[in-house]
């Protein structure tokens, strides 16, 4: 089998596309230092897959111990990397440790790349890279306007380093994903989101504020140019945002590529306010939610959605589940680790 590198494999979406993967023939390694999770999910991947994935604890920043993993796994194919801090909020708190940590991280995964003739590089980049944006649904070519966070500029910065990175390295083609709003988890409920720090993204707020967790949540916002008020995003289902990581492996493996770097949005292409996904997740869990109308969150964009029709035209990829069941999922999971 040919075999995948997955950074961050044992987060969120990592574990998830690690099953896609193994559903689609690949062998899987991880690397993930557990810095905001722990190796649970790898026992969640076994149970779905039949396949035990081997996770290497170590910090990306670290180069040395980096290149120790690529010796130790010859051959490997492509890396998808999704390893990076990621909260909004903390970024704008912490904008060095984001920089440091999310960038460097990067160019160590690229340069053992380079060394190690990984011809496939994945990068998961975010919406957040377009800003307030001055269109919508947001193509590929919408032009970025200010950043709301040093989260976002991180991601902004990935992509211009593969950019130039593979523009002098003909040996390695990339791909930079720009996800929307990843949420729900595997029908399995084996595996969900299940962050060790605090969770920030909408989803688990919610299904951890009806199952107890917290007292109540707080929705940011009721001023801004919107139906409702409150932000709009564009959710999509972890399991078809998964399917997209492989189905990007096997267009750069087939070499349909057009250039040494390319970019795609990956969203359902559709808005939905905060308060409509609050809702939505009380129409199909028959779960009412404790919430309260807040002030305005530092570093939000008023509203983003996605248009995918590149991804569909040239992946074959399109989203195959929608608000309802991203609630389903997500509250079938929640309910299944309970509220401690």
């Amino acid at each position: 089998m040919q075999k995948v590198l997955v950074t961050g494999g044992c987060g969120y979406i990592g574990s998830h596309t690690v099953v896609d993967l193994i559903n689609n023939g690949f062998e899987v390694i991880s690397i993930d230092n557990l810095s905001n999770s722990d190796e649970k999910p790898l026992e969640g991947i076994q149970k779905i897959t039949g396949k035990q994935v081997l996770n290497y604890q170590v910090d990306l920043c670290d180069l040395e111990k980096t290149r120790a993993v690529f010796e130790k796994n010859p051959g490997i194919v492509g890396i998808i990397h999704f390893a990076a801090l990621k909260s909004v909020e903390e970024s704008v708190f912490q904008p060095l440790r984001y920089f440091h940590n999310n960038n460097e991280s990067l160019i160590n995964v690229l340069a053992c790349a380079q060394e190690f003739g990984v011809p496939n590089v994945i990068f998961s980049s975010s919406c957040s890279v377009y800003g307030n944006a001055s269109e919508l649904p947001v193509t590929e070519t919408t032009p970025f306007r200010r950043l709301e966070c040093p989260y976002a500029r991180t991601k902004q910065m990935g992509e211009k380093i593969i950019e130039d990175f593979t523009k002098v390295t003909p040996t390695v083609r990339a791909i930079s994903l720009r996800y929307f709003n990843p949420a729900g988890a595997h029908e399995s409920a084996l595996i969900g989101e299940s962050p060790r720090t605090k969770a920030s993204n909408l989803v688990p707020v919610i299904t951890e504020t009806a199952i107890g967790k917290r007292a109540s949540m707080t929705v940011f916002g009721s001023d801004y140019d919107t139906r409702d008020g409150s932000c709009v995003r564009d959710y999509i289902h972890v399991m078809d945002l998964a399917a997209a990581h492989t189905a990007c492996l096997r267009y750069l493996m087939a070499g349909k590529n057009t250039g040494s770097s390319e970019i795609f949005n990956v969203g359902i292409g559709d808005g939905v306010t905060v308060l409509e996904a609050i809702h939505a997740f009380e129409k199909v869990t028959g779960q009412r939610l404790n919430y309260v109308i807040g002030p305005r969150r530092a570093g939000d964009v008023v509203a983003i959605y996605a248009n995918r029709d590149k991804a569909e035209r040239l992946l074959g990829w399109k989203p195959e589940r929608g608000i309802e069941e991203i609630m389903r999922s997500a509250w079938a999971w929640q309910s299944a680790v309970g509220g401690g």
